[in-house]
């Protein structure tokens, strides 16, 4: 398998074999939109034109795993396959525009007041910060509907906890670094709670859509109040 440097503007990615049966292609190692973007890109091309015994793709942050069927292809053919459709023209894709309410109530956020701390400001100002955050879906992970969302403010960024808390309720809107998301099941969590929303992301009982977003979509937070909230998730 090749091993390309990693390049800011758009030059070969990395290719890396995965058991006997996919290739990772690494486009960088950072949380970037412009790495993100060549991936997305890359994973559309591959729909639009999948290369013999291509089985799926996973797009991440800054890199995607190509997935095949190593009874047709192997991992040569399948980074020949790949290098081909890196510079093919796909038509664009505009993902939705998602809407995700949320209340900060102290006791639906107990950790706004720490990070208003750290960050120097007020509990209002980062609360202001969130809401005002440009966030995209970049992948799915860890946990059934963990959506990963990049693009909290840098004002209001903090290191992940020393330790995860157990106990963390579905729902809870967290953030870490420049990643937000919002909690799908009852788990322990390293990141910051900074609000609770009651928006459905994960719908186990739906074959048809289980997840609210896709990759690639936007999403924005719109701040409701607590009756609202207690109205849409009643005790």
């Amino acid at each position: 398998m090749s091993q390309t440097p990693f390049a800011a503007s758009g030059t070969g990615p990395n290719y890396r074999p995965v058991g006997g049966h996919a290739v990772l292609v690494e486009f960088g190692a950072t949380i970037d939109k412009r790495i993100h973007d060549r991936v997305v890109k890359l994973d559309a091309a591959l729909k639009a034109a999948p290369f013999q015994g291509f089985v799926e793709a996973v797009p991440a942050y800054a890199s995607i795993l190509v997935c095949f069927d190593p009874l047709v292809a192997d991992h040569r053919t399948t980074e020949a396959a790949i290098a081909e459709r890196l510079g093919a023209e796909v038509p664009a894709t505009i993902g939705a525009m998602r809407e995700v309410e949320v209340c900060y109530d102290p006791d639906l956020a107990p950790d706004l007041a720490a990070v208003a701390e750290a960050s120097g400001l007020s509990p209002e100002d980062v609360i202001s910060a969130h809401l005002s955050g440009d966030y995209s879906v970049f992948l799915y992970g860890f946990a059934p509907g963990y959506a990963y969302l990049a693009g909290v403010p840098e004002a209001i960024q903090q290191p992940r906890k020393p330790a995860p808390i157990r106990g963390i309720a579905a729902g809870s809107v967290l953030i870490a670094g420049p990643q937000c998301l919002v909690s799908t099941l009852t788990m322990p969590t390293g990141w910051w709670i900074i609000g609770r929303s009651p928006t459905k992301i994960f719908d186990a009982a739906s074959d048809d859509r289980p997840f609210l977003f896709d990759v690639g979509d936007a999403v924005r937070f719109r701040r409701i109040s607590r009756a609202e909230f207690d109205a849409r998730c009643p005790a």
